[in-house]
Protein backbone atom coordinates (compact mmCIF):
# COMPACT_ATOMS: atom_id res chain seq x y z
CA UNK A 1 0.00 0.00 0.00
CA UNK A 2 2.16 2.85 -1.30
CA UNK A 3 1.48 6.10 -3.15
CA UNK A 4 2.83 4.44 -6.31
CA UNK A 5 -0.32 2.28 -6.55
CA UNK A 6 -2.47 5.22 -7.60
CA UNK A 7 -0.33 6.48 -10.46
CA UNK A 8 0.51 2.99 -11.67
CA UNK A 9 -3.18 2.25 -12.11
CA UNK A 10 -3.73 5.62 -13.79
CA UNK A 11 -0.98 4.92 -16.33
CA UNK A 12 -2.23 1.41 -16.95
CA UNK A 13 -5.92 2.15 -17.42
CA UNK A 14 -6.09 5.85 -18.28
CA UNK A 15 -2.83 6.62 -20.09
CA UNK A 16 -4.53 8.65 -22.84
CA UNK A 17 -7.30 10.11 -20.66
CA UNK A 18 -7.18 13.74 -19.44
CA UNK A 19 -5.15 13.84 -16.25
CA UNK A 20 -4.20 17.32 -15.06
CA UNK A 21 -5.10 20.81 -16.27
CA UNK A 22 -2.71 23.36 -14.76
CA UNK A 23 -3.56 26.86 -13.53
CA UNK A 24 -3.34 29.07 -16.65
CA UNK A 25 -2.56 32.31 -14.80
CA UNK A 26 0.63 31.98 -12.75
CA UNK A 27 4.15 33.46 -12.63
CA UNK A 28 5.71 30.29 -14.05
CA UNK A 29 4.88 28.89 -17.46
CA UNK A 30 1.92 26.53 -16.90
CA UNK A 31 2.49 22.84 -17.44
CA UNK A 32 0.63 21.87 -20.65
CA UNK A 33 -2.52 19.80 -20.13
CA UNK A 34 -1.44 16.27 -19.26
CA UNK A 35 -2.82 12.83 -19.86
CA UNK A 36 -2.15 10.36 -17.07
CA UNK A 37 0.53 8.79 -19.26
CA UNK A 38 2.27 12.15 -19.55
CA UNK A 39 1.88 12.77 -15.82
CA UNK A 40 3.73 9.52 -15.18
CA UNK A 41 6.54 10.60 -17.52
CA UNK A 42 6.96 13.91 -15.70
CA UNK A 43 6.92 12.20 -12.31
CA UNK A 44 9.80 9.99 -13.43
CA UNK A 45 11.66 13.07 -14.72
CA UNK A 46 11.45 14.60 -11.24
CA UNK A 47 12.70 11.38 -9.69
CA UNK A 48 15.62 11.09 -12.12
CA UNK A 49 16.58 14.68 -11.29
CA UNK A 50 16.61 13.93 -7.57
CA UNK A 51 18.70 10.85 -8.32
CA UNK A 52 21.23 13.05 -10.13
CA UNK A 53 21.45 15.35 -7.09
CA UNK A 54 22.25 12.37 -4.91
CA UNK A 55 19.07 12.71 -2.83
CA UNK A 56 18.52 9.30 -1.30
CA UNK A 57 15.54 7.44 0.18
CA UNK A 58 14.31 8.98 3.41
CA UNK A 59 15.66 12.44 2.59
CA UNK A 60 13.23 15.34 2.79
CA UNK A 61 12.18 17.51 -0.15
CA UNK A 62 10.37 20.71 0.92
CA UNK A 63 7.98 22.47 -1.49
CA UNK A 64 6.54 25.94 -0.84
CA UNK A 65 3.96 26.60 -3.51
CA UNK A 66 0.47 27.66 -4.35
CA UNK A 67 -1.63 25.00 -6.06
CA UNK A 68 0.08 24.00 -9.29
CA UNK A 69 0.57 20.98 -11.50
CA UNK A 70 4.21 20.86 -10.42
CA UNK A 71 3.28 20.62 -6.74
CA UNK A 72 0.81 17.86 -7.61
CA UNK A 73 3.57 16.01 -9.52
CA UNK A 74 5.96 16.30 -6.58
CA UNK A 75 3.37 14.88 -4.19
CA UNK A 76 3.62 11.76 -6.32
CA UNK A 77 7.29 11.82 -7.36
CA UNK A 78 8.92 12.33 -3.97
CA UNK A 79 7.19 9.64 -1.85
CA UNK A 80 6.98 7.18 -4.77
CA UNK A 81 10.79 7.13 -4.82
CA UNK A 82 11.11 6.47 -1.08
CA UNK A 83 11.86 10.08 -0.27
CA UNK A 84 9.73 12.28 2.01
CA UNK A 85 7.78 15.26 0.70
CA UNK A 86 7.35 18.31 2.97
CA UNK A 87 4.58 20.54 1.52
CA UNK A 88 4.75 23.93 3.25
CA UNK A 89 1.97 26.49 3.73
CA UNK A 90 2.83 29.26 1.25
CA UNK A 91 1.08 31.85 3.45
CA UNK A 92 3.69 31.58 6.21
CA UNK A 93 6.28 34.27 6.91
CA UNK A 94 9.91 33.60 5.86
CA UNK A 95 10.98 32.87 9.45
CA UNK A 96 8.23 30.28 9.82
CA UNK A 97 9.14 28.60 6.53
CA UNK A 98 12.81 28.62 7.52
CA UNK A 99 12.00 26.85 10.78
CA UNK A 100 10.09 24.11 8.94
CA UNK A 101 12.85 23.60 6.37
CA UNK A 102 15.47 23.36 9.12
CA UNK A 103 13.42 21.27 11.54
CA UNK A 104 12.57 18.74 8.84
CA UNK A 105 16.19 18.63 7.70
CA UNK A 106 15.16 19.12 4.07
CA UNK A 107 18.06 18.72 1.64
CA UNK A 108 16.04 20.11 -1.28
CA UNK A 109 13.86 23.23 -1.30
CA UNK A 110 11.56 24.16 -4.17
CA UNK A 111 9.72 27.49 -4.11
CA UNK A 112 7.04 29.12 -6.23
CA UNK A 113 8.33 32.07 -8.33
CA UNK A 114 5.94 34.43 -6.56
CA UNK A 115 7.59 33.55 -3.25
CA UNK A 116 11.22 33.47 -4.39
CA UNK A 117 12.17 37.03 -3.37
CA UNK A 118 10.42 36.87 0.02
CA UNK A 119 12.07 33.52 0.79
CA UNK A 120 15.50 34.48 -0.54
CA UNK A 121 17.11 33.84 2.84
CA UNK A 122 15.47 30.42 3.25
CA UNK A 123 17.90 27.86 1.88
CA UNK A 124 18.74 24.17 1.75
CA UNK A 125 21.59 22.19 0.22
CA UNK A 126 19.74 22.33 -3.10
CA UNK A 127 17.35 25.19 -3.84
CA UNK A 128 15.24 25.62 -6.98
CA UNK A 129 12.48 27.92 -8.24
CA UNK A 130 9.54 26.01 -9.66
CA UNK A 131 9.04 26.59 -13.37
CA UNK A 132 11.70 27.27 -15.96
CA UNK A 133 14.60 26.54 -13.56
CA UNK A 134 13.32 23.16 -12.46
CA UNK A 135 12.32 22.22 -16.02
CA UNK A 136 15.83 22.91 -17.34
CA UNK A 137 18.12 22.24 -14.39
CA UNK A 138 16.46 19.59 -12.26
CA UNK A 139 14.09 17.41 -14.26
CA UNK A 140 15.65 14.65 -16.40
CA UNK A 141 13.15 13.89 -19.14
CA UNK A 142 13.51 10.49 -20.75
CA UNK A 143 15.82 9.19 -18.01
CA UNK A 144 14.58 6.16 -16.10
CA UNK A 145 14.91 6.83 -12.35
CA UNK A 146 16.31 4.39 -9.85
CA UNK A 147 13.46 2.34 -8.39
CA UNK A 148 12.69 2.45 -4.68
CA UNK A 149 14.67 -0.58 -3.62
CA UNK A 150 12.55 -1.58 -0.63
CA UNK A 151 9.01 -0.17 -0.81
CA UNK A 152 7.49 0.00 2.66
CA UNK A 153 3.92 0.99 3.46
CA UNK A 154 5.00 2.01 6.95
CA UNK A 155 7.66 4.40 5.66
CA UNK A 156 7.00 8.12 6.08
CA UNK A 157 5.64 9.54 2.82
CA UNK A 158 5.07 13.16 3.84
CA UNK A 159 5.68 15.49 6.76
CA UNK A 160 2.88 18.03 7.06
CA UNK A 161 3.35 20.87 9.52
CA UNK A 162 0.40 22.00 11.58
CA UNK A 163 -0.08 24.74 14.15
CA UNK A 164 -0.52 23.16 17.54
CA UNK A 165 -0.66 24.38 21.10
CA UNK A 166 2.95 25.56 21.10
CA UNK A 167 4.58 28.47 19.34
CA UNK A 168 6.39 26.10 16.99
CA UNK A 169 4.59 23.95 14.41
CA UNK A 170 4.87 20.17 14.61
CA UNK A 171 5.70 17.94 11.66
CA UNK A 172 3.07 15.22 11.22
CA UNK A 173 4.57 12.04 9.80
CA UNK A 174 2.08 10.39 7.47
CA UNK A 175 2.99 6.96 6.15
CA UNK A 176 2.17 5.48 2.77
CA UNK A 177 -0.40 3.30 4.53
CA UNK A 178 -1.98 6.35 6.21
CA UNK A 179 -2.34 8.14 2.88
CA UNK A 180 -3.49 5.03 0.98
CA UNK A 181 -6.27 4.16 3.43
CA UNK A 182 -7.49 7.74 3.83
CA UNK A 183 -7.53 8.45 0.07
CA UNK A 184 -9.46 5.28 -0.76
CA UNK A 185 -11.90 5.74 2.12
CA UNK A 186 -12.56 9.36 1.12
CA UNK A 187 -13.09 8.27 -2.49
CA UNK A 188 -15.51 5.57 -1.35
CA UNK A 189 -17.58 7.93 0.81
CA UNK A 190 -17.64 10.69 -1.84
CA UNK A 191 -18.50 8.20 -4.63
CA UNK A 192 -15.57 9.14 -6.89
CA UNK A 193 -15.58 7.52 -10.34
CA UNK A 194 -14.10 7.85 -13.81
CA UNK A 195 -16.59 10.43 -15.07
CA UNK A 196 -15.90 12.90 -12.28
CA UNK A 197 -13.96 16.13 -12.80
CA UNK A 198 -12.19 17.30 -9.66
CA UNK A 199 -11.34 20.97 -9.04
CA UNK A 200 -8.49 21.63 -6.59
CA UNK A 201 -10.05 24.43 -4.54
CA UNK A 202 -8.37 23.00 -1.44
CA UNK A 203 -4.70 23.99 -0.93
CA UNK A 204 -2.57 20.97 -1.78
CA UNK A 205 -0.25 21.69 1.17
CA UNK A 206 -3.21 21.02 3.49
CA UNK A 207 -2.70 17.39 4.41
CA UNK A 208 -1.67 16.68 0.80
CA UNK A 209 -4.94 18.05 -0.53
CA UNK A 210 -6.70 15.49 1.70
CA UNK A 211 -5.24 12.84 -0.62
CA UNK A 212 -7.81 13.56 -3.33
CA UNK A 213 -5.18 13.81 -6.07
CA UNK A 214 -4.15 10.22 -5.28
CA UNK A 215 -7.69 8.85 -5.32
CA UNK A 216 -8.53 10.86 -8.46
CA UNK A 217 -5.50 9.49 -10.30
CA UNK A 218 -6.18 5.91 -9.32
CA UNK A 219 -9.75 6.20 -10.60
CA UNK A 220 -8.92 8.10 -13.80
CA UNK A 221 -10.54 11.39 -12.77
CA UNK A 222 -9.63 14.60 -14.61
CA UNK A 223 -8.04 17.09 -12.18
CA UNK A 224 -8.23 20.87 -12.66
CA UNK A 225 -5.81 23.05 -10.69
CA UNK A 226 -6.99 26.34 -9.15
CA UNK A 227 -4.11 28.48 -7.89
CA UNK A 228 -6.04 30.82 -5.60
CA UNK A 229 -9.58 30.67 -4.21
CA UNK A 230 -11.88 33.09 -6.00
CA UNK A 231 -15.68 32.70 -6.03
CA UNK A 232 -16.39 33.82 -9.62
CA UNK A 233 -13.40 31.86 -10.93
CA UNK A 234 -14.63 28.70 -9.23
CA UNK A 235 -18.01 29.08 -10.93
CA UNK A 236 -16.35 29.76 -14.28
CA UNK A 237 -14.28 26.59 -14.08
CA UNK A 238 -17.25 24.53 -12.95
CA UNK A 239 -18.90 25.70 -16.15
CA UNK A 240 -15.86 25.38 -18.45
CA UNK A 241 -14.59 21.99 -17.31
CA UNK A 242 -17.80 20.31 -16.17
CA UNK A 243 -16.53 20.06 -12.59
CA UNK A 244 -18.43 17.59 -10.41
CA UNK A 245 -16.43 17.46 -7.17
CA UNK A 246 -14.64 19.97 -4.91
CA UNK A 247 -13.33 20.13 -1.34
CA UNK A 248 -12.78 23.13 0.91
CA UNK A 249 -13.42 25.07 4.09
CA UNK A 250 -16.67 26.95 4.77
CA UNK A 251 -15.02 30.23 3.67
CA UNK A 252 -14.62 28.79 0.16
CA UNK A 253 -18.32 28.03 -0.17
CA UNK A 254 -19.24 31.43 1.26
CA UNK A 255 -17.13 33.00 -1.51
CA UNK A 256 -18.99 30.92 -4.10
CA UNK A 257 -22.37 31.90 -2.65
CA UNK A 258 -21.39 35.58 -2.84
CA UNK A 259 -20.29 35.14 -6.46
CA UNK A 260 -23.46 33.27 -7.39
CA UNK A 261 -25.55 36.25 -6.34
CA UNK A 262 -23.99 38.27 -9.19
CA UNK A 263 -23.70 35.41 -11.69
CA UNK A 264 -25.38 36.05 -15.04
CA UNK A 265 -27.72 33.22 -15.92
CA UNK A 266 -28.16 29.86 -14.22
CA UNK A 267 -25.51 28.93 -11.68
CA UNK A 268 -23.40 26.15 -13.24
CA UNK A 269 -23.32 22.66 -11.82
CA UNK A 270 -26.84 22.44 -10.45
CA UNK A 271 -27.74 18.82 -9.59
CA UNK A 272 -24.23 17.80 -10.69
CA UNK A 273 -21.67 19.19 -8.25
CA UNK A 274 -20.78 17.53 -4.95
CA UNK A 275 -18.83 19.55 -2.41
CA UNK A 276 -17.01 18.31 0.66
CA UNK A 277 -16.64 20.74 3.55
CA UNK A 278 -14.21 20.59 6.46
CA UNK A 279 -11.96 22.79 8.56
CA UNK A 280 -14.76 24.02 10.80
CA UNK A 281 -18.43 23.12 11.35
CA UNK A 282 -20.31 25.45 8.98
CA UNK A 283 -23.47 27.27 10.09
CA UNK A 284 -26.59 25.33 9.10
CA UNK A 285 -27.75 28.39 7.13
CA UNK A 286 -24.68 28.11 4.87
CA UNK A 287 -25.47 24.46 4.23
CA UNK A 288 -29.07 25.29 3.38
CA UNK A 289 -27.99 28.05 0.98
CA UNK A 290 -25.56 25.74 -0.84
CA UNK A 291 -28.35 23.27 -1.45
CA UNK A 292 -31.02 25.81 -2.36
CA UNK A 293 -29.13 28.59 -4.16
CA UNK A 294 -26.48 26.51 -5.91
CA UNK A 295 -28.26 23.18 -6.18
CA UNK A 296 -25.06 21.42 -5.10
CA UNK A 297 -24.88 18.38 -2.85
CA UNK A 298 -23.31 19.22 0.50
CA UNK A 299 -21.30 16.72 2.51
CA UNK A 300 -19.12 17.28 5.54
CA UNK A 301 -16.08 15.53 6.92
CA UNK A 302 -14.15 15.94 10.14
CA UNK A 303 -10.52 15.13 10.65
CA UNK A 304 -7.08 16.50 11.34
CA UNK A 305 -3.72 16.56 9.61
CA UNK A 306 -2.74 13.90 12.15
CA UNK A 307 -5.46 11.60 10.77
CA UNK A 308 -4.60 11.97 7.07
CA UNK A 309 -7.33 13.61 7.50
CA UNK A 310 -10.58 11.63 7.29
CA UNK A 311 -12.25 10.56 10.56
CA UNK A 312 -15.96 11.13 9.93
CA UNK A 313 -18.28 11.62 6.98
CA UNK A 314 -21.76 13.14 6.87
CA UNK A 315 -24.14 13.04 3.90
CA UNK A 316 -27.92 13.47 3.89
CA UNK A 317 -29.70 10.15 4.18
CA UNK A 318 -32.72 9.16 2.07
CA UNK A 319 -34.93 9.31 5.14
CA UNK A 320 -33.96 12.94 5.75
CA UNK A 321 -35.72 14.16 2.60
CA UNK A 322 -39.07 14.38 4.38
CA UNK A 323 -37.65 16.72 7.03
CA UNK A 324 -37.86 20.53 6.82
CA UNK A 325 -34.91 22.10 4.99
CA UNK A 326 -33.51 23.74 8.12
CA UNK A 327 -33.57 20.45 10.02
CA UNK A 328 -31.81 18.67 7.16
CA UNK A 329 -29.14 21.39 7.23
CA UNK A 330 -28.80 21.12 11.00
CA UNK A 331 -28.14 17.40 10.74
CA UNK A 332 -25.54 18.02 8.05
CA UNK A 333 -23.72 20.49 10.31
CA UNK A 334 -22.61 17.59 12.50
CA UNK A 335 -19.21 16.02 11.94
CA UNK A 336 -20.87 12.74 10.97
CA UNK A 337 -20.49 8.99 11.28
CA UNK A 338 -17.05 7.46 11.73
CA UNK A 339 -15.55 6.76 8.31
CA UNK A 340 -15.05 3.13 7.37
CA UNK A 341 -12.21 1.74 9.47
CA UNK A 342 -12.34 4.47 12.13
CA UNK A 343 -13.21 3.94 15.77
CA UNK A 344 -14.16 6.93 17.93
CA UNK A 345 -14.91 7.41 21.59
CA UNK A 346 -15.31 10.35 23.92
CA UNK A 347 -13.11 10.40 27.02
CA UNK A 348 -14.43 11.30 30.46
CA UNK A 349 -12.92 14.76 29.92
CA UNK A 350 -15.11 15.22 26.83
CA UNK A 351 -12.20 14.92 24.39
CA UNK A 352 -12.74 12.99 21.14
CA UNK A 353 -10.34 10.06 20.74
CA UNK A 354 -9.69 8.14 17.52
CA UNK A 355 -8.13 4.85 16.45
CA UNK A 356 -7.55 3.98 12.81
CA UNK A 357 -5.03 3.11 10.11
CA UNK A 358 -5.09 6.81 9.17
CA UNK A 359 -3.57 8.02 12.47
CA UNK A 360 -0.09 9.53 12.18
CA UNK A 361 3.08 7.59 12.88
CA UNK A 362 4.33 10.43 15.08
CA UNK A 363 5.58 13.99 15.13
CA UNK A 364 8.91 14.46 13.37
CA UNK A 365 11.78 14.50 15.88
CA UNK A 366 9.32 15.19 18.73
CA UNK A 367 9.02 12.07 20.90
CA UNK A 368 7.39 13.85 23.86
CA UNK A 369 4.62 15.38 21.74
CA UNK A 370 4.11 12.04 20.01
CA UNK A 371 3.68 10.24 23.32
CA UNK A 372 1.16 12.84 24.50
CA UNK A 373 -0.91 12.57 21.32
CA UNK A 374 -0.89 8.76 21.17
CA UNK A 375 -1.79 7.69 24.69
CA UNK A 376 -3.07 4.16 25.35
CA UNK A 377 -3.37 3.40 21.64
CA UNK A 378 -5.75 6.29 20.94
CA UNK A 379 -5.07 9.57 19.15
CA UNK A 380 -6.14 12.55 21.25
CA UNK A 381 -7.74 15.06 18.90
CA UNK A 382 -7.86 18.01 21.29
CA UNK A 383 -11.49 18.57 20.28
CA UNK A 384 -14.43 18.23 22.61
CA UNK A 385 -17.53 16.50 21.33
CA UNK A 386 -20.33 14.03 21.79
CA UNK A 387 -21.64 10.98 19.95
CA UNK A 388 -25.39 10.71 19.43
CA UNK A 389 -26.41 7.27 20.76
CA UNK A 390 -29.38 7.24 18.37
CA UNK A 391 -27.44 7.32 15.11
CA UNK A 392 -23.71 7.32 16.00
CA UNK A 393 -23.04 10.79 14.60
CA UNK A 394 -20.27 12.89 16.15
CA UNK A 395 -20.79 16.55 16.96
CA UNK A 396 -17.77 18.75 17.74
CA UNK A 397 -18.68 21.17 20.53
CA UNK A 398 -15.44 22.89 21.55
CA UNK A 399 -11.66 22.68 21.47
CA UNK A 400 -9.64 21.41 24.38
CA UNK A 401 -6.43 22.65 22.74
CA UNK A 402 -5.61 26.34 22.39
CA UNK A 403 -6.21 26.22 18.64
CA UNK A 404 -8.37 28.60 16.61
CA UNK A 405 -9.64 27.50 13.19
CA UNK A 406 -10.16 30.51 10.94
CA UNK A 407 -11.04 30.07 7.29
CA UNK A 408 -9.96 26.43 7.55
CA UNK A 409 -6.48 27.33 8.85
CA UNK A 410 -5.31 26.16 12.27
CA UNK A 411 -3.77 28.93 14.37
CA UNK A 412 -2.04 28.42 17.72
CA UNK A 413 -3.35 31.01 20.16
CA UNK A 414 -0.06 30.70 22.05
CA UNK A 415 1.90 31.62 18.92
CA UNK A 416 -0.27 34.72 18.45
CA UNK A 417 0.16 35.64 22.10
CA UNK A 418 3.93 35.51 21.67
CA UNK A 419 3.68 37.93 18.74
CA UNK A 420 1.38 40.35 20.61
CA UNK A 421 3.47 40.19 23.75
CA UNK A 422 6.60 41.17 21.81
CA UNK A 423 5.09 44.67 21.41
CA UNK A 424 6.78 46.86 24.06
CA UNK A 425 3.47 48.39 25.20
CA UNK A 426 1.89 45.04 26.09
CA UNK A 427 2.03 43.79 29.66
CA UNK A 428 -0.40 40.86 29.39
CA UNK A 429 -2.31 39.16 26.59
CA UNK A 430 -4.76 36.32 26.05
CA UNK A 431 -5.82 35.28 22.55
CA UNK A 432 -9.14 33.55 21.90
CA UNK A 433 -11.33 32.57 18.97
CA UNK A 434 -14.69 34.33 18.55
CA UNK A 435 -17.52 33.61 16.09
CA UNK A 436 -17.36 35.14 12.62
CA UNK A 437 -19.89 34.63 9.83
CA UNK A 438 -17.33 34.75 7.00
CA UNK A 439 -14.36 32.88 8.47
CA UNK A 440 -16.15 30.66 11.00
CA UNK A 441 -13.93 31.98 13.76
CA UNK A 442 -11.67 34.98 13.97
CA UNK A 443 -8.85 35.92 16.31
CA UNK A 444 -9.33 38.36 19.20
CA UNK A 445 -6.53 39.57 21.45
CA UNK A 446 -7.38 40.67 24.99
CA UNK A 447 -4.59 43.06 25.97
CA UNK A 448 -3.43 44.75 29.17
CA UNK A 449 -1.08 47.67 28.46
CA UNK A 450 2.01 48.32 30.54
CA UNK A 451 1.75 51.27 32.97
CA UNK A 452 2.08 54.52 31.08
CA UNK A 453 2.24 52.79 27.68
CA UNK A 454 0.01 53.59 24.72
CA UNK A 455 -1.02 51.52 21.71
CA UNK A 456 -4.15 51.15 19.62
CA UNK A 457 -5.76 48.22 17.85
CA UNK A 458 -4.30 48.98 14.42
CA UNK A 459 -0.78 49.21 15.85
CA UNK A 460 -1.03 45.84 17.61
CA UNK A 461 -2.44 44.11 14.51
CA UNK A 462 0.23 45.62 12.23
CA UNK A 463 2.92 44.55 14.71
CA UNK A 464 1.70 40.95 14.54
CA UNK A 465 1.48 40.91 10.73
CA UNK A 466 5.17 41.84 10.56
CA UNK A 467 6.02 38.73 12.57
CA UNK A 468 3.68 36.05 11.28
CA UNK A 469 1.43 35.07 8.41
CA UNK A 470 -1.40 37.55 7.97
CA UNK A 471 -4.15 35.03 8.68
CA UNK A 472 -2.64 34.43 12.14
CA UNK A 473 -2.85 38.06 13.22
CA UNK A 474 -5.71 39.25 15.44
CA UNK A 475 -8.61 40.88 13.61
CA UNK A 476 -9.63 42.75 16.76
CA UNK A 477 -7.95 43.88 19.97
CA UNK A 478 -9.82 44.53 23.21
CA UNK A 479 -7.97 46.50 25.89
CA UNK A 480 -8.62 45.51 29.50
CA UNK A 481 -7.53 46.53 32.96
CA UNK A 482 -6.64 42.95 33.82
CA UNK A 483 -6.96 39.35 32.68
CA UNK A 484 -8.45 37.03 35.32
CA UNK A 485 -6.32 34.11 36.44
CA UNK A 486 -6.72 31.11 38.72
CA UNK A 487 -5.04 30.86 42.11
CA UNK A 488 -2.12 29.13 40.42
CA UNK A 489 -1.75 31.93 37.87
CA UNK A 490 -3.36 30.15 34.89
CA UNK A 491 -5.63 31.85 32.40
CA UNK A 492 -8.90 29.96 31.91
CA UNK A 493 -9.57 30.70 28.25
CA UNK A 494 -12.90 28.93 28.21
CA UNK A 495 -14.15 31.58 30.64
CA UNK A 496 -12.79 34.37 28.47
CA UNK A 497 -14.55 32.83 25.47
CA UNK A 498 -17.94 32.40 27.17
CA UNK A 499 -19.38 35.92 26.62
CA UNK A 500 -18.71 35.77 22.89
CA UNK A 501 -20.34 32.36 22.45
CA UNK A 502 -23.43 32.93 24.58
CA UNK A 503 -26.61 31.66 22.94
CA UNK A 504 -24.82 29.09 20.78
CA UNK A 505 -25.12 25.35 21.27
CA UNK A 506 -21.39 24.80 20.73
CA UNK A 507 -18.21 26.80 21.08
CA UNK A 508 -16.92 26.26 17.56
CA UNK A 509 -18.18 27.93 14.42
Amino acid sequence: MTVADFLERAELGFATAPGVVDEPVQPASPVPALTYGQLGERVRAWQAGLDALGVGPGERVAVVSHNSARLLELLFAVPMSGRICVPVNFRLRPGEVDYIVRQSGASVLLVDPELDAALAQVTARHRFVLGEQTESELMRHGVEPRPWAEPDEDATATINYTSGTTARPKGVQLTHRNIWVSALTLALHTRVWERDVYLHTLPMFHCNGWGMQYAAAGLGVKQVVLRKVDGPEILRRVQEHGVTLMCGAPAVWNAVLDAAADWSGEVPGRDRVRIVCAGAPPPSRTIQRVREELGWEFTQIYGLTETSPLLTFNRARPGDEALPADEQARRLSRAGLPALGVKLRVADSGEVLARSNVVLAGYWDSPRETAEALQDGWFHTGDGGSIDPADGHLTISDRKKDVIVTGGENVSSIEVEDAVFSHPAVAEVAVIGVPDEKWGETIKALVVLAPGAEADQAEIIAHCKQRMAGYKAPTSVEFRESIPRTATGKIQKYRLREPYWTGRDREVN
